[in-house]
Order: structure tokens, then C-alpha cells, then sequence
């Protein structure tokens, strides 16, 4: 937990050949519960991405965001929503793709907020 009372249950960071960088996290903190993601573009191109964050009971949230074609990194994440179960009762995903028509545009990059079974820290 960080000092601000904020905890974080991240996956893993992954890198696309593509040129995109991520991790995407379920965030928790004074009664709270949000999905943020990291993200790098070194592909030279602007980039979409879809962030999801699913609850208990089938509840989800979905953010758009759009990464500028630059080499900054970056973060977006969903509206903060009061707390329906730990943070364990909730999972992430963030999806990169290109830019253009969303049928013509390949999904470059799929982050979620679960490690592998047996991973560390």
C-alpha cells in the first residue's frame, strides 16, 4: 500500500515487437475500486487502447484512450466506483490496437491485471 492509502494489483509488464509497452493494474484505496493502465508507444504511430475493468455480479467499466505516437510514458484509467468485494473480486484487461477502422485495426497488445499461477511479485 502507498502511503496515500492507494494499493495496487498489477500484472505483468509486456512489450508488443509492434513498438507498445504495458501493465495494467486494479487499483484500491479509501473504499474505492479503478483499473489504471501503463503504457509506453515507441511504435511511431498513434495508438488505441480499450480499458476494461470487471467486477463482481458482471459489472464493467470501459475507458477509451488514445496514446500520442511519442515515446513518453503514459497512463489512463477507468472512473473511480465504490467498492463492491476485495480487490481480489476484480480483474483488468487493456487492449492496444492501431489506429483506423476499429474492423481494419490489429489487436497489437492484450494486459490484464491477473499474473500467471506460481509468479512472484
Amino acid at each position: 500500500m502507498s502511503s496515500d492509502g492507494t494499493a495496487a494489483r498489477c500484472g505483468p509488464e509486456l512489450v508488443a515487437p509492434e513498438g507498445v509497452e504495458a501493465q495494467t493494474c486494479v487499483m484500491t484505496g479509501a473504499g474505492e475500486t479503478w483499473a489504471r493502465a501503463y503504457y509506453r508507444n515507441t511504435s511511431g504511430a498513434e495508438l488505441r487502447s480499450v480499458l476494461t475493468l470487471m467486477g463482481p455480479s458482471g459489472r464493467t467499466v470501459e475507458l477509451h484512450c488514445v496514446l500520442a505516437a511519442h515515446d513518453e510514458p503514459g497512463s489512463c484509467e477507468t472512473p473511480r466506483a465504490p467498492s463492491a468485494g476485495g480487490p481480489g473480486a476484480y480483474a483488468a484487461v487493456a487492449e492496444y490496437a492501431g489506429a483506423g477502422p476499429v474492423e481494419e485495426a490489429p489487436l497489437l497488445l492484450r494486459a490484464g491485471s491477473n499474473r500467471a499461477p506460481g509468479a512472484s511479485d
